[in-house]
């Protein structure tokens, strides 16, 4: 039975994103509230720029004043979707004290702040969603933080950034350099006008904090995930990867160590065997490859971004979110029971393909295996080629075995004071073992 007083609801930013969720919600209003047990209402629409046409929006809700709309006291779910720290964490801390629950997509606040969001939740009796600020539309969230509660992840790997994705698959299926790549991405529309943010892997980094806060049990930080973009990804990273069997994602990594006692959080590119299940995510999409003790091995796919996409979980959030006003009960809060430590990028522990420019003459590729051995780093492949360039010199490629981020970083250095050697062309982890989704 469908209760007659409707739950009202107050939308911050009517973007790409806003507008579809403001669509949506008059769309399938009879469904929503089928679903929920009571009819949603859009009570106010906050936006910076009042004069813009907003197809489908009526004008009477549209306000500039916020915060006047947070605080009103009736509402009884707000959906932050204007991004940015703030004023979207003071707008969202004004909605629990006003006692409404908050649906957000702001990947990069929760990131920062997620504990203290979710301690004002809990203290106000109010609800946070946030599946929309992972994967877009993917179902990804939910199911690590209820679907798996009762299984212990060990391993989240996933390509959760759209543009980059896009660009890295350009590179490879039609050889382009990464500015045209870049360029075509720009183009389409996959990428702002300034892309820094998920160039330089900020994005991706921001979504692996929470990935790993939700599949760990841990609270895990922005500034603990270890991040590298793809500017300085090379065409001759690509051929290097295909000669492997290999192609090179962004990925986002997060793991449990080996001991369980800490975790490690990073996101850089890698090479990942073309057998290996994220190898055919192609153009914008995303997906998610997640390694549980008794679940085995999931892998959730989907388009990452986009209006439509992104609203459609913020509208499974929103449907949570008010059934949970009518039944007055709460969702899923906090999980940071375990408390594991987030260990540094020097202790993680990967395979990595290793490039040398070097003087081509006998006695340089023992030379260069002695360093590896010096430091620990056992080989598991060497190759050497002619450069093919006008001094004659070689190419030797190498591929290791597991080892530790420092003790790789200690043999490069090593490895560059060597007067037979040129210089270190590339170095580049290589994730996954080929034919499957392990480390």
């Amino acid at each position: 039975m469908v209760r007659t007083r409707p739950l009202k609801v107050a939308l911050l930013g009517c973007g790409v994103v806003g507008s579809q969720v403001a669509r949506l919600m008059t769309t399938h209003a009879h469904d929503l509230a089928a679903r929920i047990g009571a009819p949603v209402e859009l009570a106010g629409v906050a936006v910076r720029r009042p004069a813009r046409d907003r197809d489908g929006v009526d004008e009477a809700l549209v306000t500039t004043d916020a915060a006047g709309l947070v605080s009103r006291g009736d509402i009884d779910v707000v959906v932050e979707l204007i991004g940015g720290i703030e004023p979207a964490r003071t707008l969202i801390q004004a909605a629990f004290e006003s006692g409404a629950s908050v649906v957000t997509a702001n990947k990069a606040l929760l990131a920062q702040d997620g504990p203290a969001l979710h301690a004002a939740a809990e203290k106000h009796g109010a609800d946070l969603y946030f599946e929309a600020a992972v994967a877009g539309a993917i179902p990804l969230l939910r199911p690590l933080r209820e679907s798996l509660a009762g299984d212990k992840v060990n391993r989240v790997l996933g390509i959760v950034n759209g543009t980059t994705n896009f660009v890295l698959d350009r590179m490879e299926s039609t050889g382009a350099g990464y500015g045209e790549a870049l360029a075509e991405a720009t183009a389409l529309g996959y990428a702002e006008a300034d892309p820094t943010a998920d160039v330089e892997g900020f994005d991706a980094a921001a979504k692996a904090a929470i990935l790993a806060g939700i599949a760990f049990h841990s609270r895990v930080r922005l500034d603990d995930v270890h991040r590298e973009g793809i500017t300085e990804v090379t065409a001759a990273d690509i051929a290097g990867a295909r000669k492997l069997g290999c192609t090179v994602k962004l990925l986002a990594v997060c793991e449990r160590a080996e001991d369980g006692r800490s975790v490690t959080a990073r996101v850089h590119p890698a090479m990942i065997p073309l057998s290996h299940p994220l190898a055919g995510v192609r153009e914008a999409y995303n997906a998610v490859f997640v390694e549980a003790e008794a679940a085995g091995q999931l892998m959730f796919y989907g388009p990452g971004a986009g209006g439509a996409p992104t609203a459609s979980a913020v509208l499974g959030d929103l449907v949570a979110a008010c059934r949970n006003r009518v039944t007055g009960g709460l969702g899923p809060g906090e999980s940071a029971y375990a408390q594991l430590p987030v260990s540094p990028m020097g202790e993680v522990v990967t395979r990595y393909h290793v490039s040398l420019d070097v003087v081509d003459r006998p006695g340089v590729l023992a030379q260069c295996a002695t360093v590896f051995a010096d430091h620990g780093v056992s080989i598991e492949t060497v190759r050497q080629t002619s450069s093919g360039k006008e001094d004659g010199g070689a190419q030797v490629v190498v591929v290791t075995h597991r080892a530790t981020d420092a003790a790789l970083g200690a043999t490069v250095e090593a490895l560059r004071r060597l007067d037979t050697v040129h210089g270190v062309a590339s170095t580049m982890r290589v994730e996954g073992d080929q034919g499957t989704g392990s480390r």
